[in-house]
């Protein structure tokens, strides 16, 4: 760790003298890069000094403890203690600055909800769950814009794809990717046996045309008439798109604007996000093929959570929380599960951070 650290603090003077040296000064691009990297690194190099700082006044004070002066040892055994609780509180906070960055924390992203198991009660499930984050968005001040619904005539969605716009959207809502189950008495249900259903929930980073570069040769374009529910025709017009990824057989259909145009301008925008989260899987597979993946980086498959309304509880399976406030999460108020979500990925992070004094 220390190391680490020292390897850090001596780039980071590294950076500092090449921003000094008229070369980088004369171009701009290279003078950005070098400043920005500095920038990333100067949180840590500052704590790391004055961790150096504070645990060379410790070992000044414990020797200062073992002379015969009484009033000078008194002096320094009071000096230690809040010195290594400061020393203790750096270490912490240098930990917590190495665990690495997610690169797309701050992105907006496309938010994708399907319907599973379950016919109309999964597709009742899928709405609300649509209506829970487009609230929790709304209270953080995020722009949320539908750009493709089908529903199924009951108040029920089949499927729902949404952009969420705003700050470090992304890093808020990359552990909400997985299935999400639901427990509870159907409506229709004249018996009062509770149902068992399902809607998944992707979470994809949305990315920019340099994050994802996409071929025109790569891509086949269909125009067709839009449709509305039960098949009849709602515009007599081409307008609707389906976008075909050749390369990787994704298919992306958008028709819920009147325009050609902004129907394939909303179509490319969650193509590019689904092809970029294949991408990051690919990455994230193989760098840590041997890991317990992490959640948010597209699999479905797995279970995450558990709806039970005749109890009125919330379990995140993933970190064995549980909440009792379900009528207030579902209606927005998700702030402390995702709290607890991204409190308990941080710690695992942290866990692979060897601490400073086991390095000593």
């Amino acid at each position: 760790m220390l190391d680490k650290l020292n390897s850090v603090e001596a780039k980071y003077e590294e950076l500092l003298a090449l921003l000094g040296a008229p070369g980088v000064q004369s171009d701009a691009g290279q003078y950005r890069t070098n400043a920005k990297a500095l920038a990333e690194i100067e949180p840590v190099v500052d704590r790391f000094r004055e961790y150096k700082s504070v645990t060379s006044q410790i070992a000044q004070a414990e020797e200062l403890a073992t002379t015969d002066d009484q009033e000078m040892r008194a002096l320094a055994l009071e000096e230690v203690p809040p010195l290594k609780a400061r020393a203790e509180t750096l270490i912490a906070e240098i930990k917590l600055l190495l665990v690495p960055k997610d690169p797309n924390d701050h992105k907006n992203v496309v938010l994708e909800i399907r319907a599973g198991t379950g016919g109309d009660e999964a597709a009742l499930f899928a709405a609300d769950l649509f209506r829970m984050y487009s609230r929790y968005a709304e209270r953080q001040g995020w722009r949320v814009e539908v750009l493709s619904t089908s529903e199924n005539g009951i108040g029920g969605t089949k499927e729902v794809v949404a952009s969420i716009e705003g700050k470090l959207v992304y890093s808020r809502l990359k552990y909400e990717s997985g299935v999400h189950r639901v427990q509870r008495v159907p409506a229709t249900e004249a018996s009062g046996r509770i149902h068992t259903s399902t809607a998944t929930v992707a979470v994809l980073p949305e990315a920019e045309e340099v994050d994802v570069a996409i071929e025109a040769k790569d891509l086949r374009i269909d125009t067709f008439c839009s449709s509305g529910p039960g098949g009849q025709s709602v515009n007599t017009t081409y307008s609707a798109v389906r976008i075909t990824h050749l390369p990787s057989g994704l298919v992306v259909s958008q028709q819920d604007e009147k325009s050609q145009i902004k129907n394939r301008s909303k179509a490319m925008k969650v193509l590019r996000a689904r092809l970029y989260e294949m991408e990051m899987r690919k990455q994230q597979e193989a760098i840590a093929k041997d890991r317990r993946s992490q959640v948010g980086t597209g699999e479905r498959s797995e279970k995450i959570r558990t709806y039970n309304f005749p109890q009125s509880r919330i379990t995140d399976h993933r970190i064995n929380f549980t909440t009792h406030r379900l009528t207030d999460v579902l209606d927005g108020n998700v702030t402390e599960l995702i709290d607890e979500v991204v409190t308990y990925y941080t710690a695992e992070q942290l866990k692979e951070v060897t601490t400073v004094g086991e390095s000593q």
